[in-house]
């Protein structure tokens, strides 16, 4: 079919194919516009009941007028058989956007409001459309939200203020079941009358796993399913998503009664509830205080403590931001504001928080002296300020106290889990001093860095044997070096050992999990790996790095799909990174998923660009930038970020690794492979990315590529 004419409706491609027919992307060439055809079989056309119901899906369809739900042009016969045209909808399906954890509270709204209203309208016209599920749900680049597929739909007496001319036979005979099994109602399942209410149950199934990530009722067979949608009662999902409101999950649950008389009764009052709830979550987003934590001042007398000072602000940001009643900046977002920004209002207005903490820290001998004040961003009033003038091993107490006052100012609520303050994760003031030095190192994301950053770590364990929080700084040092820098068996097996004794020390700390995850990881023992970061999760679902980490571990082994899932979450954790959704769209590209992909390119680029703004000598971030670039088409642009890049910081087997990135994808073959040759020469040895990498895609068939793979694989 595909370039052959119909009438004149020119067919581009295929774009599924389902039980009423093959669906099309056509060109109208009369009007100049692309639509969807679709076709009815000629073996279905033969069978006058068959296409009785075809027909009539586009009459009904046509009948209705509403923003989500799929226009229909026009139906057509040719010599080739019956077809309509509809609107042809670029977008997402539903079913690709729920990620493991389900969606976002405001995205759960933004799609179940239009979908309920939906509904609502067809059902107004007595049409209840029977196969309702994520796959025949589109949501467009602009955020609408698109009903398909009516093909089941079953007419039913019409409302008296409807068209009196709308056909209101049943063609579908008692006893056939139709529909996809998953998301039908207990009267489907059976083969009974489906009317309206089995709609609001299938909605349910939906909203169940738009708001979960799971669905409702599981089976390992047909027969299973069958089973336990018809007697299972599904577990609440506030206790599988305790971020949801509570009066939603009445909701979805009243959707999912066994018997129709005990649902919503229209498809309005669910939309009508959907509204109201949606309301009160947004009032509630708003009302959750914000707040940034900006490193202290370092009024030591010789300049020299900047480290402790952000140490100390790090603390107290890790303190807070697992507190589930209280949105903070990320340490990232606040510590590069505070180089440019002095003035409190643009600092609020910057990083879109109510409130700031700011103060100093005075460091001399055995004393510590700190300040804290707890500044109001409207109107520059102090909500808060206290001084401490302490001995330098009381400097936990200190942090602990400081958080605890601002959830006092803030008037947080504090679940019992919450209320255990700053971690003490040492008892040495000289150790913690060694640690919050390796820290600054580290994040500076070089080879120099990372190394004398290790080396600040073991000095720490030297102190404190037990410190497990520094085994596990060595253990992400090595395992840096190794993915960037160095890759040597020695940093391989420094970070296995390190990590397994961070467990030991503390077998409750996720950061120590999420540790011993990467470093299993790039020992390619993944089964062990996602143990790791599935505990690390467990114990702190707020971890990006854990998320994130995980996430890259999973491309590695040629899983995209649970990939995209991890690094979305990691996304939602820290909104201010620019890593995981740069290697979110990547991991969209490789996957096919190109209209997802192509805007979260503009979503990582706004990012990077942002960030850019605070730290514009970020080469990593200009590299990523270019990629972003490359992708949407910006050749020159993406060209000119590249050279910049290596201009930056030329001997990064990173940046390099990811200058060749960016010309592969612009087709420059040679240049891409030099600059991966570069790359592996200054230490790039992840063989395993390398391979599952979409963006090295155009080099994988050039005889230097296989090569340098080759040279790899003899070098492990």
């Amino acid at each position: 079919m595909i370039g052959s004419t119909l009438s004149h409706f020119k067919i581009l491609d295929k774009l599924g194919e389902g039980g009423m027919g093959t669906v099309y992307l056509a060109e109208d060439t009369t009007l100049n516009r692309k639509v969807a055809l679709k076709m009815l079989p000629a073996e279905m056309a033969a069978d006058p009941e068959r296409l009785e119901r075809f027909q009539r899906e586009a009459k009904t369809v046509a009948a209705l007028n509403h923003p989500s739900i799929v226009t229909i042009y026009s139906v057509e016969a040719s010599d080739q058989g019956h077809f309509i045209t509809m609107e042809h909808v670029d977008g997402t399906s539903l079913d690709r956007l729920i990620g493991a954890g389900g969606l976002p509270v405001e995205k759960f709204f933004q799609i179940a409001v239009p979908l309920a209203d939906a509904l609502s309208a067809a059902h107004e016209r007595g049409i209840t459309h029977r196969d309702l599920k994520p796959a025949n749900i589109m949501t467009t680049a602009g955020g609408r939200v698109k009903v398909l597929d009516f093909g089941l739909a079953k007419l039913h007496a019409p409302d008296p203020s409807a068209d009196p001319e709308m056909p209101t036979q049943a063609l579908t005979q008692e006893g056939m079941v139709m529909g996809t099994v998953p998301y039908m109602s207990p009267e489907q399942v059976q083969g009974k009358p489906a009317d309206n209410r089995s709609d609001l149950f299938s909605m349910g199934v939906i909203l169940y796993e738009m708001s979960t990530g799971q669905r409702p009722f599981r089976g390992d067979t047909s027969a299973d399913l069958v089973s336990s949608i018809l007697r299972d009662s599904p577990r609440p999902v506030t206790e599988i998503n305790v971020e949801l409101p509570d009066h939603l999950g009445r909701l979805i649950k009243r959707c999912l009664e066994k018997e129709p008389t005990r649902r919503f009764q229209s498809a309005l009052d669910l939309r009508n509830e959907l509204e109201e709830l949606q309301r009160e979550a947004g009032t509630e987003q708003s009302a959750i205080p914000s707040m940034a934590v900006l490193p202290l001042a370092d009024l030591s007398p010789d300049k020299d403590q900047d480290y402790f000072c952000e140490g100390i602000a790090e603390e107290i940001i890790n303190a807070l931001v697992k507190i589930e009643g209280l949105r903070v900046a990320s340490r990232t977002s606040a510590f590069q504001i505070k180089e440019s920004v002095s003035d409190i209002r643009e600092i609020g207005e910057r990083l879109k928080v109510e409130t700031v903490l700011g103060g100093s820290v005075r460091k001399a001998g055995d004393r510590i002296r700190i300040t804290a004040q707890l500044i109001k961003v409207a109107d520059g009033y102090h909500i808060w300020s206290e001084r401490y003038d302490r001995e330098l091993e009381d400097v936990f107490a200190i942090q602990d106290e400081i958080a605890q006052s601002i959830v006092e100012a803030l008037q947080v609520k504090l679940t019992p889990a919450e209320k255990g303050g700053v971690e003490k994760a040492t008892t040495s003031v000289q150790a913690y001093d060694y640690y919050l030095k390796g820290r600054k190192f580290f994040y500076q994301f070089r080879q120099q860095g990372i190394e004398f950053a290790r080396q600040m770590f073991a000095r720490a364990i030297i102190i404190d044997p037990q410190y497990a929080r520094a085994y596990a700084g060595v253990a992400d040092c090595c395992s840096f070096l190794y993915m960037y820098f160095e890759s040597t068996e020695d940093n391989l097996n420094e970070a296995d050992a390190a990590s397994q004794k961070a467990i030991e020390c503390n077998p409750e700390s996720a950061e120590a999990h999420a540790s011993r995850g990467l470093a299993l990881s790039l020992r390619q023992e993944f089964e062990k790996a996602e143990e790791e970061f599935e505990t690390a999760i467990r114990l702190d679902h707020r971890n990006f790095e854990a998320h994130y980490l995980y996430a890259r571990s999973l491309v590695g082994q040629g899983n995209p799909e649970r990939a995209a899932e991890l690094f979305q979450r990691a996304c939602e954790v820290n909104p201010e990174d620019y890593n995981a959704p740069l290697l979110l769209s990547q991991t969209l590209h490789g996957l096919g998923r190109e209209t997802e992909a192509d805007e979260s390119y503009k979503r990582t680029l706004e990012v990077i660009k942002n960030h850019l703004e605070l730290n514009p000598d970020d080469a990593r971030a200009v590299n990523l930038g270019a990629i972003c670039l490359t992708h949407l088409g910006e050749r020159e642009e993406a060209v000119q970020w590249a050279g910049k890049a290596t201009l930056i910081d030329p001997d990064n087997a990173s940046v390099l690794y990811n200058v060749s990135c960016v010309y592969a994808q612009l087709g420059e073959v040679e240049r891409a492979i030099d600059c991966l040759e570069q790359s592996i020469t200054s230490g790039m040895g992840q063989k395993e990315w390398i391979e599952n990498d979409p963006d090295l895609d155009p080099l994988r068939e050039h005889d230097r590529f296989k090569e340098l793979l080759a040279g790899l694989s003899q070098s492990k």
